[in-house]
Formats: structure tokens, C-alpha cells, sequence
């Protein structure tokens, strides 16, 4: 739910207010198709690790609900019908990149590097990242410096995300032998991991107002929106163990959700920055 609003936002960014409203419908029954059969694939070949997860053993292909061959024709075929659905009612680029992002969540993320890297989420995180690019391009038919900064801000918010919940759940990935950074690295290097990578964040997202893509609505948003994300990073770090990492965890949430709520709003009443000086 929340990638489509991103992806909403990059719709809304690149219109310069409201969508077509065909266009909204179409990429975000697309992008639901698209994200449910990446999940399902997933689910079916993260059958072992999931069953070895409290947090996971029950999900229907580990209980047996849905068998191995049902996930695999679902992850396919409502992937196939996204792309068919981007391809004809809104453009081939729009399609592609959606298409791009299942094969990198499913080849890249889940089957190479989620059992072998801990970098797994944070390479894994650019199928994350696509939507809002993809919201753009159904829009422009363009892959344009904005979407590049819209994908680029997704991508480095995965990483304190993912970290944050990581933590929450190292016992179970441990249990499951997969290489998340606080199992293998340990909790201290995944906390200054994630402040820098919060860091990183704000610094990208005041960067993307330079551009004059947005305008102070956006820019206001960020800042304040990057400076809370920052002061739960730096709670995180100061309180032992992982004390403060479901907070973060949860704002992390609402974070990404208001500033591109704040992309939206930026489109309606876009008032250059530079207007202050």
C-alpha cells in the first residue's frame, strides 16, 4: 500500500496536480497486481526460510494452503496482466519498469543476495524504489531527473527501515540463517548503520527541492520530516540493545508516507523555494 502511494505521488508530481484519472486507476491496479505475484513468488521460494520464522511460518504456501504450483502460475500470470494492462492503456516504459521491479525482487533480492549478503536489503531495495519512478513515466512517457530523485529517496529510506525491523527480528532471521546486518554485523554497527543512511536521506530529499521539480510545501516537509527520522535514529543509537527500534520502525512508516503526501500537495501549490530569498 505504501509503494502505490509513492507511486501516486509520482503521478501527481509529473501532472503538476491531478492525474488522469484513467491513468491513476490502471497504474495502481497494475502496480497491486505486479507487487501481489512478486510476493507470491517470493513466498514460494522463501518457503524453507519462512517456515523456520515465527513471524512467517504461517503463511499459506509454508502451511500448504496454497501449493508451490498455485504461487508460482498467481506471481506469473498477474504479472503478466500488469504488463499488458501498463503496455496498452498507459505506455510501454510505465510497463517495463514494473516488470523490472518484480524480476529484481524475485532473481536479484529473494534468490541471490537475500541468503548470501548483508546487503541484501539495501541492493534488494531498488525493486522498492521503482514505483514513484513508475508513477512518473505513466504520466510522461519519460524517465526524467525528478523520477530518478524520487527513486533515488525510496532507495536510501529502505535501508533504516528495513534495519529497524531487522532488529525487532534478529533472533528469527538468525534462527532462519539469513545474513541481516545485526545478525551477522551486530546490533551496534546496525544502529550508526542506520543514522547514516538517515543522513544520507535528508541530505538527497533537500537536494531534490534544487532541482525546482517542488517547491517550499515539499522542501518545509522534508526537512522537518528528515529531522524527526534523524532524532529516532540518534535515540536508537544512544538506548541499549534495541530499545527504540520499534519506534523508528513505525515512524519510518509515516515518514515515507507524509513526505510524499507532501509531493502531492507541492504539486497543487507549488511555491518556489527561492521565493523566500
Amino acid at each position: 500500500m505504501l509503494l502505490l502511494f509513492t507511486a501516486l505521488g509520482g503521478m501527481f508530481l509529473a501532472a503538476q496536480g491531478t492525474p488522469d484519472v484513467l491513468v491513476m486507476v490502471v497504474v495502481l491496479v497494475a502496480g497491486t497486481l505486479a507487487s501481489a505475484g512478486a510476493n507470491a513468488l517470493n513466498q514460494w521460494f522463501d518457503r524453507d526460510i519462512d517456515e523456520a520464522m515465527s513471524r512467517t511460518r504461517k503463511r499459506p504456501v509454508v502451511v500448504g494452503t496454497i501449493p508451490n504450483s498455485h504461487a508460482i502460475a498467481f506471481g506469473i500470470c498477474t504479472n503478466i496482466v500488469a504488463f499488458v494492462m501498463l503496455t496498452s492503456m498507459v505506455n510501454l516504459l510505465s510497463a517495463v519498469l514494473t516488470l523490472c521491479a518484480t524480476l529484481f525482487y524475485v532473481l536479484v533480492y529473494t534468490m541471490a543476495l537475500k541468503r548470501t549478503s548483508t546487503q541484501n536489503i539495501v541492493i534488494g531495495g531498488a525493486a522498492g524504489a521503482i514505483p514513484p519512478a513508475v508513477g512518473w513515466v505513466a504520466v510522461t512517457g519519460s524517465l526524467d531527473l525528478p523520477a530518478i530523485y524520487l527513486f533515488a529517496i525510496v532507495f536510501f529510506w529502505t535501508p533504516p527501515h528495513f534495519w529497524a525491523l531487522s532488529l525487532l527480528l534478529k533472533d528469527d532471521y538468525a534462527s532462519a540463517k539469513v545474513p541481516m546486518l545485526p545478525v551477522v554485523a551486530g546490533v551496534d554497527v546496525t544502529k550508526k548503520s542506520i543514522l547514516l543512511y538517515t543522513l544520507l536521506m535528508l541530505a538527497l530529499t533537500t537536494m531534490f527541492a534544487l532541482t525546482g521539480a517542488v517547491g517550499s510545501v515539499y522542501l518545509v516537509s522534508s526537512v522537518v520530516l528528515g529531522v524527526l527520522f534523524i532524532y529516532y535514529a540518534w535515540r536508537l543509537m544512544r538506548r541499549p540493545d534495541i530499545e527504540g527500534a520499534k519506534p523508528l520502525y513505525l515512524y519510518s512508516l509515516l515518514y515515507l508516507a507524509l513526505l510524499f503526501l507532501a509531493i502531492i500537495a507541492d504539486s497543487f501549490f507549488k511555491v518556489g523555494w527561492y521565493s523566500w530569498i
